[in-house]
């Protein structure tokens, strides 16, 4: 056994090399293939052929790592002065709440860590191959370099393999390159630099043979093959944290700071005032607890968890949290081309025959559509029309299946497109097959670049139809049909003009001619056809841009949101399809993989910033784009299919899989999936998560007042060596029901008719922004007021500090459910209803007001709640008046609704 049989070495580039150096190199014969003992050993020295990810961190330390969030730290430190205080039931629901969170965050960090498993999943296959010169079927796993495999129509790759022979053989490689088109492979070997989309001469793991036969020798398995590097960059690319996430961080580190800050300067000056330090303890602990928003991390949870809902009705399946409000601050979404923003099914949409140019509608396999002339309907099809189709629909192996009026392919997608355009002529294909029965066939070969068919008629003479490339046909023509079916002089320029004007639209365009001969061809040969054909015309095709996806990125544009093409597809194809979409209000800037590889850092990193679209890429150019723009503060989110969109899909803030023709490797790395595979699901996932993040807002906003207020009132009282006017357990009461009647109906507001007007939330910008910090220091401001005057005045009218107090917890509470009146569109819609009887009632506050009353009634007259929380039943004018104390909220939170706005 030779050196490179080795896993250590580096191996060869195979697809530049014969097929004979090839099978030296792995010490097999290109007959009979390996013999079974030496299979046995290279399986012991290599392994199975499955692609196993590095071990990641066991469950409970997933589970522990859940806690490591600074919002955690402070709820947790509130679980605990609770139970210093002996206050088991609400130190228990803290703990409790925190618990839930960090479960919800381990299951959906579980979810991701499929992603490798699921790699492993999808190349899971059997396979024929010779070995000891017969031939068998084994399990894909059992595969060893040096094994000569077997392929055929339909088969699933099963390792990279170096072909020797092969017979009309195509592969559909768009999973692992993104190439919209199946590949004709051949078996010549090719320069050392050809890119991996343009490797003819190789076979790659997880790739899908569409048609002809072939034989290939193994020469890498598992990790080693290009969906196993693919795997491997999955796992070292780094895990990346959302906006929400990172705010969240920064601002929880700093309002914890604060707290034991001012907590210190509670107990400083506390102390002096107080004979005891357990009182003055107490007291500082009251701030704290006052001070500490515990119900925010679950508020922010069940905000995300809402967005999540709405998103699954608009065919955006969330699995990550986070990622909804990552949708809301989005500034580049990286799109792939083929069934994304296309339909990914060739059309036919120009026809050049008899020196006349048709224009064919209709979009996709349905043969629902016609030829234009002019823009009109053709009256009658003229002889070259009618030759020019005819030979796309003979001379072609693929044909279409109709179930419940959906179409589907069987064969090679161009050759469908052929067939659906004489359709929409009105030529029907098992007409012209009984007219016109095949007698022969030349398959295509891309060393020839065209296929040709023999075909019996009803004179004496056999017909050719052939059909390929503009080059390959133009050559071998002296004549063409023109309009009247008279043989006419052939104009070589005037034809390779109208070529390049498809071209220019992106379009693909094949060739057609026909030459009869009096007698058949025994076998039909290529010498038969290497002159005297007569040219017949030209169809021009392109996978069509989806509607729906053109009106979502006028969407995202007006939102302030780049879309940047990124394809394994031709960059003139792309960049046609860009045009069309209007990706760029300019023409639209293109680069290949090839001129990304040979760019510097600072110049890849421009290009990745003014590049509109991206062709021919490799994976590692997928991912190297998606990080330099991250790199320049841009917050990306990626759509994607196949395996080789993998890696960008995780690396990026918001990897977007597609949902039905997705690889379940794509849909395991991304954050989001499309179930409808939809463009246009994008635009409303961004509305939705834009809604969520200004609902995550007014949460902040609503709560943030309400631990100020309690505060700022300790600490107040302190400094005025004045009695608490509310207790520690009062405050965890406030605190409670808040975060749970008043606070969660923020989560299902609606969203606001103009958030698809604003540009994108700058990730850099904090949560509580100057804007926002003013409207919690005015609001906790107003509260500090209102409690000190509701709770002095009992004190100083009623002399009961257990009613005070009481009154002061009512008044609290007043405050904050005018505040939530104030902030959200209930009012506004209840006035809207009385205009437009369809108008929806955004009816949660109501039922949020309504809950907290329930609470709060119990909390005043229950016997129960009374010993528990130190409170007395208070009479109905003593509860009047917390409530007109309250009152001026209202009209100081339309003040700043107006000259200072949350959004």
């Amino acid at each position: 056994m030779t050196t490179t049989l080795t896993k250590d070495s580096n191996p060869p580039q195979w697809h530049s090399l014969p097929a004979t150096e090839a099978a030296q190199l792995l010490d097999t014969n290109l007959q009979t293939g390996l013999s079974i003992a030496d299979a046995d050993r290279r399986h012991a020295q290599f392994g199975a052929n499955q692609l196993v990810g590095k071990a990641g961190k066991s469950a409970w330390l997933r589970f522990v790592l859940q806690f490591n969030q600074p919002l955690l730290y402070i709820l947790l430190a509130a679980g605990v002065v609770t139970a210093l205080l002996e206050e088991w039931v609400d130190s228990s629901v803290i703990f409790g709440v925190t618990i839930i969170n960090a479960i919800i965050g381990f299951v959906q960090e579980s979810q991701a860590e499929g992603a490798i498993a699921a790699l492993a999943k999808s190349v899971t296959t059997e396979t024929t191959l010779i070995r000891d010169g017969k031939t068998r079927k084994i399990p894909a796993e059992q595969l060893v370099p040096g094994d000569l495999v077997q392929l055929a129509a339909g088969d699933k790759i099963p390792a990279d393999l170096r072909l020797i022979a092969v017979n009309n053989l195509t592969v559909d490689e768009s999973g692992l390159t993104g190439e919209s088109m199946p590949i004709q492979k051949n078996t010549t070997p090719l320069a050392a630099t050809t890119t991996l989309a343009e490797r003819t001469s190789m076979a790659y793991m997880g790739s899908l043979v569409t048609s002809g036969q072939g034989q290939g020798l193994v020469v890498a398995i598992a990790t080693a093959t290009e969906t196993g590097r693919i795997s491997q960059l999955m796992e070292q690319s780094t895990d990346v944290e959302t906006p929400i996430t990172r705010k969240l961080g920064k601002f929880s580190k700093n309002l914890l700071y604060i707290i034991l800050g001012l907590a210190v300067l509670n107990f400083i000056v506390a102390l002096p005032q107080n004979e005891s330090w357990v009182e003055v303890f107490t007291t500082t602990v009251a701030f704290a607890v006052a001070a500490i928003p515990e119900g925010l991390p679950a508020i922010v949870t069940i905000t995300l968890a809402i967005g999540v809902s709405r998103l699954a009705k608009r065919n955006a399946i969330v699995r990550k949290l986070a990622a909804v409000e990552t949708l809301g601050s989005t500034t580049v979404i990286c799109s792939d081309k083929t069934g994304t923003l296309t339909e990914n099914q060739m059309t036919v949409q120009a026809i050049y025959a008899g020196d006349r140019d048709y224009t064919v509608t209709g979009v996709g396999y349905a043969p629902d559509g016609e030829v234009l002339l002019a823009d009109r309907p053709i009256v009658q099809t003229t002889p070259a029309l009618i030759q020019c189709l005819t030979a796309g629909q003979s001379c072609n192996d693929s044909h279409l299946q109709s179930q419940a009026g959906q179409y589907t392919i069987v064969g090679d997608p161009t050759e469908a497109a052929l067939i659906v355009s004489a359709q929409k002529a009105g030529l029907n294909r098992q007409d012209s097959d009984s007219q016109l029965p095949r007698i022969d066939t030349i398959p295509f070969e891309s060393a020839f670049q065209y296929m040709a068919t023999l075909h019996q008629t009803n004179s004496t003479e056999l017909l050719i139809y052939v059909k390929g490339s503009i080059e390959s046909i133009l050559q071998r023509c002296d004549r063409l049909l023109d309009d009247r079916g008279q043989f006419a002089t052939l104009d070589r320029a005037r034809i390779e003009r109208k070529v390049d004007e498809m071209a220019q639209q992106g379009l693909r365009v094949l060739a057609f001619a026909s030459k009869s001969v009096p007698t058949a061809p025994q076998p039909l040969a290529h010498s038969d056809i290497e002159q005297g054909l007569v040219f017949l015309g030209l169809q021009g095709m392109l996978d069509p841009p989806r509607p729906a996806a053109i009106k979502a990125i006028r969407v995202c544009q007006a939102a302030g949101i780049q879309v940047k093409m990124i394809t394994g597809d031709h960059i003139l194809t792309a960049t046609a399809i860009a045009r069309m979409m209007q990706l760029s209000q300019s023409e639209p800037e293109s680069h290949t993989g090839q001129a990304l590889s040979q760019m510097d850092a600072r110049k890849f990193a421009q290009a990745a910033y003014t590049g509109v679209v991206f062709a021919r890429v490799a994976p590692e150019q997928k991912l190297r784009l998606v990080e330099a723009l991250q790199a320049q503060g841009a917050i990306v989110a990626m759509t994607g299919d196949g395996v080789n969109d993998a890696p960008a899909l995780k690396q990026a803030d918001l990897g977007i899989a597609m949902g039905i023709t997705g690889t379940e490797v794509a849909k395991e790395a991304a954050a989001m999936i499309l179930a409808d595979d939809n463009f246009a699901s994008i635009a409303a996932a961004v509305e939705e998560g834009r809604t969520v993040y200004q609902n995550l807002l007014r949460a902040i906003a609503f709560a943030l007042p309400v631990n100020g207020g309690e505060g700022l009132t300790i600490l107040v009282s302190v400094l005025l060596g004045r009695v608490l006017p509310i207790l520690p357990l009062q405050i965890l009461w406030i605190n409670m029901v808040s975060a749970t009647a008043l606070t969660v109906p923020l989560a299902f507001e609606p969203k606001s008719k103009d958030v698809m007007k604003l540009p994108p939330r700058n990730p850099n910008e904090p949560l509580l922004t100057p804007r926002l910090l003013r409207r919690i220091a005015i609001i906790s401001l107003f509260n500090v007021i209102a409690v000190l005057v509701s709770f002095e005045w009992a004190q100083q009218t009623i002399g009961n500090i257990a009613v005070a107090r009481t009154m002061a917890v009512n008044t609290l509470i007043s405050a904050e459910a005018f505040y939530l009146l104030s902030i959200t569109q209930f009012v506004p819609s209840l006035f809207a209803r009385l205009r437009d009887r369809h108008h929806q009632i955004a009816y949660m506050p109501a039922i949020g007001i309504i809950a907290i009353l329930a609470l709060q009634w119990l909390f005043v007259e229950w016997s129960v709640m009374n010993q528990l929380f130190q409170t007395v039943p208070l009479s109905f004018d003593r509860a009047l008046i917390s409530v007109v104390v309250s009152l001026p909220i209202v009209i100081i939170v339309k003040l700043l609704n107006r000259f200072d706005p949350i959004e």
